[in-house]
């Protein structure tokens, strides 16, 4: 079987721990905990964490308030990430601190995306059956 084309089932441990890094890290955003300059950690949201199988690495899906800048918000928290695992530090008794890849969260903008093709499908529906 082709790696590209099977499904990636994430185990009972990684779920566990990528749920606890994300609680952890949204009320380190929320108390401001990071002391990132030039980012108001208040208004990130983090959507979703994904651990590696070893557990060392985490991909951090972030959206700010209004998914405004994300890009920018990315590049800030990739660039201050070490802040943010020094925070994480401080709240996580974890054999290791995993490696934190920010990533910015589409799952939104993909979501509205397909509502308005569908709500475009159902008025094409609505119009054909108009003329018939």
């Amino acid at each position: 079987m082709n790696k590209e084309n099977s499904q990636h089932f994430y185990s009972q441990r990684q779920l566990r721990v990528g749920e606890l890094v994300k609680q952890n890290l949204g009320e380190l955003f929320i108390r401001n905990e990071a002391k990132i300059p030039t980012i108001n950690s208040k208004l990130i949201t983090v959507t979703e964490v994904r651990m590696t199988p070893d557990l060392k690495t985490a991909r951090v899906y972030v959206i700010p308030l209004g998914g405004v800048e994300t890009k920018e918000t990315v590049k800030i928290l990739t660039e201050y990430s070490h802040l943010v695992r020094k925070a994480l530090s401080k709240r996580l008794d974890i054999k290791f601190l995993p490696k934190l890849t920010f990533v910015e969260d589409n799952s939104f903008e993909y979501a509205e995306k397909i509502e308005r093709l569908i709500k475009k499908n159902k008025e094409h529906d609505k119009e054909k059956k108009r003329y018939n």
